[in-house]
């Protein structure tokens, strides 16, 4: 409104509104997810300002950064509201890191946090904590704790503590989609590009 003049919210079909922007080319390995933390705003407003719905992107593609009309500067991210949850996805998530990386590193177990939070972010998943931990796919389990019961074992409160700052948009993978031990033979995993290391756990986009 400041930046158009004007003095209500009413607009009207085929009027022009100047919305500031800055830009960014992206680079080999980007990712929605981690282009929006480099600038502190949500993936969301990066799809609103760019009109993309989808999560492919290329070297080379010019993406458009939301900024504020009065300082140019990205408005900062309310880092509690990541995503929208509850207290149940509150213990299922901190459930599943217990199960799948406890005596790992904080930051391991903070890690497998964030791959959820990242695909709630994704289009490519389902849009909530519960649906992302629970999804079968091609009937395939996800998350092998769910597959085995394990998820039904008490959340640590090292992995619970490891959920909040997940929820918090705190992400060691910068942007991380995938996780598997070091054990996994399976191909299809070890093909994807590799964003970080942590104990046994290989972390992927």
């Amino acid at each position: 409104m400041k930046n158009n003049g004007l003095s209500s919210d009413v607009i009207h079909l085929g009027q022009i509104l100047e919305v500031p922007t800055n830009t960014y080319n992206v680079v080999d390995r980007d990712t929605l997810f981690f282009i929006a933390k480099k600038y502190s705003i949500s993936v969301q407003q990066i799809r609103v300002a760019n009109n993309k719905w989808d999560d492919i992107i290329h070297p080379g593609d010019v993406i458009k950064i939301p900024t504020t009309a009065d300082n140019g500067q990205a408005p900062p991210r309310d880092a509690s509201t990541v995503i929208k949850y509850s207290n149940s996805d509150v213990d299922l998530l901190a459930r599943l890191i217990t199960a799948e990386a406890s005596g790992e590193s904080s930051d391991a177990m903070l890690a497998v946090g964030a791959v959820v939070i990242n695909r709630v972010q994704s289009t490519q998943f389902p849009g909530n904590i519960s649906s992302v931990i629970n999804e079968v796919s091609d009937g395939h389990y996800q998350f092998t704790p769910v597959k085995n019961g394990m998820i039904d074992k008490a959340a640590t409160k090292t992995a619970t503590n490891a959920a909040y700052q997940a929820l918090k948009g705190n992400d060691p993978t910068n942007g991380a989609l995938y996780f598997f031990d070091n054990t996994v033979t399976n191909k299809w995993l070890t093909s994807k590009p590799v964003s970080t290391t942590l104990g046994k756990l290989i972390f992927a986009y």
